[in-house]
C-alpha cells in the first residue's frame, strides 16, 4: 500500500453503515488468503471503520502477524469501493466496550472478543468499467 491517508466520503460511510454485511480480507504469515463475512461494521469517522470480532479467530491471528486488511461492502452495486489499510486489534477500552454493547444489542448470544479498527489508507473503485481497480482520491 502506498500509505496515503484518505478519507471516506459520506456516501461511502452511509453504505458501510446501511449494508448489513462486509467482507474482510487478510493474509496468513505464509501468504494464504482469508476472507470472512462481518455482520457488524460501521465507520467511527471518515478515516476508520470498526469491525466487531465475534467468530474470526483465524482472521485475528492473520492480523496479529500482518496488520493489513481490505474490506468491501456486500452490496457492491450500492458501494463500489474497496477499503484498504492498517488495523489495530483492541481487546479492552472504549472501542471494545462499544463493540460488545452493539453486538449484544443486535443478538444477545454474541460474545465479541475484540474490536478491529481499520484505518483506511486507500480506497479503490470496484465499479465495472474503465475505472475498475483505480485508486480513488
Amino acid at each position: 500500500m502506498e500509505g496515503v491517508l484518505v478519507v471516506m466520503n459520506q456516501e461511502m460511510m452511509d453504505n458501510i453503515t446501511k449494508n448489513n454485511l462486509v467482507f474482510l480480507a487478510t493474509a496468513a504469515a505464509d501468504g494464504t488468503p482469508n476472507v470472512v463475512p462481518i455482520g457488524l461494521a460501521k465507520p467511527l469517522d471518515n478515516k476508520t471503520v470498526l469491525l466487531v470480532a465475534n467468530f474470526m479467530k483465524k482472521t485475528i491471528q492473520n492480523l496479529k502477524n500482518n496488520p493489513k486488511a481490505s474490506v468491501i461492502v456486500g452490496n457492491v452495486s450500492e458501494c463500489p469501493y474497496q477499503f484498504k489499510g492498517s488495523v489495530k486489534i483492541e481487546e479492552s477500552g472504549k472501542n471494545y466496550d462499544d463493540a460488545v454493547e452493539w453486538a449484544k444489542s443486535v443478538m444477545a448470544q454474541l460474545n465479541p472478543f475484540a474490536a478491529v479498527i481499520l484505518e483506511v489508507e486507500e480506497v479503490y473503485s470496484v465499479q465495472p468499467g474503465p475505472d475498475a481497480g483505480k485508486l480513488v482520491d
